[in-house]
């Protein structure tokens, strides 16, 4: 199984398997110099680790990072810096109901048709237990970001689950809601709905947006490096997602031109916009405004209700898949989407340092 690996100078590949004796990432490209220790790196781990309330799964893992190289002194050295996260609780016996049947939505149909092997205990590969890998990378790529661009803020929050939306944008109730939304209201009304679900077995979907402040004009390249390009790859290839938009996204099919046109005026330190319809981003390249992603994560598809399927061999049949599960998997997505708007910003800051220095075009 090749493609592993996402970035330009930056790069990540993670490795290991939901029910394996580990999981990790190798982080290549990590500029020397960055203050980083395993401590720095388990604050973000801590915000998606499993276990932490009743409305995700009670699988309990610590996800405690190990750095095993790339570090010397506490600093990067420049070359690639190995993280492990140690396996503790698995519960292979979960799934031994579902070694010949595949799982609705699940990606076990599509993996047997490509490899014709899968790894039933919990998905292997496709397990949403990967993306730990991807939140200890971006903990590197947001110290690194910290020496090049310390006042570039990058915050995730819930939107919508369900049918359910947040109203309001206080982004100081974001961490004191196990749902990562900013609005107190909408944390109860979603408490009592998702309860119900648990309670039932079944599941809902949900919208994430992640939005980096303070982030530098000129990132990103006009056609095939364009930023908006890669934070929708980087956002799409997370578990579950299956739409991504910047900025006015699909509501941009419903504006007109002079409603979606961001005006500009001079202020006294540059570019003043009027709106911010393009998430931030023009023609590829970051404006210096805030750059917006946002991205709907779909039900989990392990659901207690009974549901038809087919055997390996194709007879028809049916299946109730057990274990423990997320019965809203957006909730624990806000770190891993923030995670990956660390990695993208980064290559691309790397990328325009290695390509242009500093910004060429002055105004003013």
């Amino acid at each position: 199984m090749s493609m592993n690996s996402f970035g330009h100078l930056f790069r990540v590949t993670t490795w290991g398997e939901s029910h394996g004796p580990a999981l990790g990432a190798t982080v290549d490209g990590c500029p020397p110099g960055v203050p980083l220790t395993a401590e720095m790196i388990q604050v973000w781990l801590d915000k998606r680790k499993p276990g932490q309330n009743k409305y995700t799964t009670q699988r309990r893992e610590a996800d405690e990072v190990r750095i095993l190289s790339g570090v010397f002194e506490g600093v990067t050295t420049g070359t690639p810096i190995q993280l492990m996260i140690e396996n503790t609780d698995q519960r292979s016996k979960d799934y031994g109901d579902i070694v010949e049947k595949f799982r609705p939505g699940h990606a076990d149909i599509t993996y047997w048709t490509k490899y014709g092997i899968r790894d039933y205990r919990g998905g292997g590969r496709s397990s949403a237990r990967e993306t730990a890998a991807r939140v200890a990378a971006g903990g590197v790529a947001r110290e690194a970001i910290k020496m090049l661009a310390p006042d570039l803020k990058i915050t995730g929050f819930m939107v919508q689950m369900g049918e359910h939306k947040a109203d309001n944008r206080d982004m100081d109730q974001i961490d004191q809601n196990p749902f990562w939304v900013p609005d107190a209201e909408a944390a109860k009304t979603w408490a009592d709905y998702l309860d119900g679900l648990r309670k039932s077995g079944s599941s809902v979907g949900a919208m994430i947006e992640v939005i980096a402040q303070n982030a530098p004009a000129g990132l990103g390249a006009p056609v095939y490096a364009k930023l908006d390009t890669d934070l929708s790859a980087a956002m799409m290839s997370i578990n579950a997602v299956k739409g991504v938009e910047i900025g006015a996204g699909m509501q941009a099919a419903m504006l007109t031109g002079e409603a979606n046109a961001d005006e500009i005026s001079m202020g006294p330190d540059g570019p003043v916009y009027s709106s911010n319809h393009a998430g931030g981003i023009l023609g590829g390249i970051s404006t210096g405004q805030d750059i917006v992603v946002r991205f709907a994560v779909k039900p989990t598809s392990s659901i207690l209700t009974t549901r038809k399927t087919i055997t390996k061999s194709g007879e028809n049949t049916e299946i109730i898949t057990k274990g423990r599960h997320d019965p809203c998997v957006g909730i624990r997505a806000v770190p891993v989407g923030e995670a990956m708007m660390a990695c993208v910003i980064l290559d691309h800051m790397l990328l325009h340092r290695g390509q242009i220095g500093s910004n060429q075009g002055k105004i003013g």
